[in-house]
């Protein structure tokens, strides 16, 4: 699998619309509102989560859900304008979080512009072509003089005609405009099963040529994921396959289901193992997890799955905290509702357990490169491993009524991450005790603690973190110096000093996992070992004494590296 930015990417999918509490429909709105900025307000709530990729759902002028587009080149009006919207991607990006937009190029709405003006010069509009199958010698289901081809007989929304040169044009002059003036990262395209594949390839052209590391991402819910997602046309589809097996092994408690899927797209013969599929356990378009699995016990295994099976891991807005929602009388109005943070204990057990799934899917590159490999399934357990280079990850999950016991053979000593805990056997075997409805991650590899540590039982908000690191590092560091020096002989060679492991930002901005403090051989100085969040993850060694000590920044005393969370 080639590296990308979404190998290490853990998506949060907002519908706009809904998110935002707009209005149903368009003409209910007089004048541009500015909701959109609401994103802003939530932009802590998503570093918090290692959230670093936003899926939008339709933000373009329409007249009712966004999928009815009727400008590509303005922001809805119930969202705001064009510059609210700059300000909103200017404000991602600053906190590392890449953006990208639903492409909808399958057919627009009846309000878009150029249709609206072959409703009035017939043949005479200079835009007649645009559209599929034009016939002017009938009438349309809404009584236009003419008739047209309709999206799966939804006459409300109008299919584009991809084999124009000038419609595809203007859709790359539009896809354009977004990446200069929105600086996107990527596009989610809507209905893609669809969509002709010879405009697919002009839109890979296009786009890779303006920015080499652009991702285009297809809707897809049946068939041969390898026939859109391929070196030619899309690099990756949302994986449909492993949504409803997510689900349907814990309503049926039969993990043979999902492990037979994820066997055949990502083991050794895999189908998809060079794709990086889209996984998600729910979206705009199906009901909410939480109202879908029949225990709500099981909703804690389901995100582990999520999060460490191969792919990209992608949580639809609000079910972090596991609210329901499901389709009523064809509306999917109840899917996309608005929220609010405040509406939400920061303590929510679903939550934290989605926080640090983020945290380790940050922090081990298996989770992120690794290769697939099943270890033991059952019809109510389930264990499999993910490896890259000398290290190897561990899943194994029990949806049990009870608490079961599991074997591991071929390793004598791993880490359990969630626990962070130390399991260490003398025979080559470990054994691990599961209670009912949950899971373990186990970490084998070089980097193993030399110790269990405590663990914190939530997410430390973070405005409460660096407080927490103001005390803790008031505790380990002398007053600041002019410049940042190294401590004395004697606090150099001090293993005493205590770091808690966790996530820590330097000071010129980047992440750090500190794994463990090692010694070292020859002086006996404690070592910090930590790992890089970006880019290949590398891992590196500082003396602690160096790692905890202040420097000095534009004339104001600031921690060398600053704790964020666990």
């Amino acid at each position: 699998m080639e590296k990308h930015w979404t190998n290490e990417a853990i998506f949060y999918h907002i519908y706009p619309l809904g998110f935002c509490g707009a209005p149903k429909y368009a003409h209910d709105e007089r004048e541009c509102q500015h909701r959109i900025k609401k994103l802003i307000d939530w932009i802590p709530h998503l570093v918090e989560m290692k959230v670093n990729a936003v899926y939008l759902g339709p933000v373009f002028a329409s007249y009712e859900h966004g999928y009815d587009t009727s400008d590509y080149r303005m922001i809805d009006m119930r969202l705001g304008n064009n510059e609210d919207f700059i300000a909103v991607c200017d404000a991602l990006h600053e906190a590392g979080i890449r953006i990208v937009l639903d492409g909808v190029f399958n057919h627009v709405g009846r309000a878009f512009w150029a249709f609206k003006d072959v409703q009035e010069k017939r043949e005479g509009s200079p835009y007649k072509d645009w559209f599929h199958n034009i016939n002017f010698h009938n009438r349309s289901p809404y009584d236009d003089p003419f008739s047209y081809e309709a999206w799966e007989g939804h006459y409300n929304l109008v299919k584009l005609n991809l084999r124009n040169e000038e419609t595809v044009r203007y859709l790359l002059d539009s896809v354009g405009m977004w990446m200069d003036c929105f600086h996107i990262d990527g596009l989610r395209l809507d209905a893609a099963d669809c969509i002709d594949k010879q405009f697919f390839a002009r839109l890979k052209e296009y786009t890779k040529q303006r920015k080499a590391d652009f991702w285009l991402m297809g809707e897809i819910i049946h068939g041969d994921y390898s026939l859109w997602a391929n070196p030619d046309l899309l690099d990756s589809v949302t994986n449909y396959e492993c949504y409803k097996g997510l689900y349907s092994a814990h309503n049926t408690k039969n993990y043979f289901e999902i492990a037979y899927s994820l066997n055949r797209q990502f083991g050794s013969g895999g189908i998809y193992k060079n794709l990086n599929l889209y996984n998600f356990t729910d979206n705009h378009d199906v009901n909410r997890l939480a109202s879908t699995l029949t225990d709500s016990a099981d909703l804690k295994n389901v995100y582990t799955l999520l999060y460490t099976m191969p792919g990209v891991p992608s949580i639809y807005y609000g079910s972090e905290y596991g609210i329901e929602g499901k389709k009523q009388n064809g509306s999917d109005d109840p899917l996309r509702p608005e929220l609010s943070l405040s509406d939400f204990p920061q303590d929510h057990p679903l939550y934290a357990r989605i926080c640090q799934l983020g945290v380790l899917k940050s922090m081990y590159l298996p989770l992120q490169y690794g290769t697939y490999e099943q270890v033991t399934v059952k019809n109510q357990q389930f264990i499999f491993k993910r490896t890259y280079r000398e290290e190897t990850v561990y899943t194994a999950l029990n949806l049990a009524d009870e608490p079961c016991s599991l074997v591991i053979p071929g390793i004598a000593k791993a880490y359990d991450v969630i626990k962070e805990e130390l399991i260490a056997e003398e025979n080559g075997t470990i054994s691990i005790t599961l209670p009912a409805h949950e899971s373990c991650i186990l970490y084998v590899g070089n980097h193993i603690p030399n110790k269990p540590t405590e663990t914190k039982k939530k997410p430390v908000k973070q405005a409460e973190s660096e407080q927490s690191n103001k005390k803790e590092h008031k505790k380990q560091t002398k007053p600041a110096q002019k410049k940042a020096k190294p401590r004395s002989e004697d606090k150099q060679k001090d293993t005493t000093v205590q770091l808690k492991p966790g996530v820590y930002r330097h000071y010129k901005g980047n992440e750090y996992a500190v794994l463990y403090i090692a010694k070292h051989s020859e002086t006996t100085d404690a070592m910090v070992v930590y790992r890089q969040l970006y880019g290949d993850g590398q891992v590196w060694v500082r003396p602690l004494s160096m790692f905890i000590e202040t420097v000095i920044v534009d004339g104001n005393e600031v921690p060398r590296f600053t704790y964020l969370h666990k």
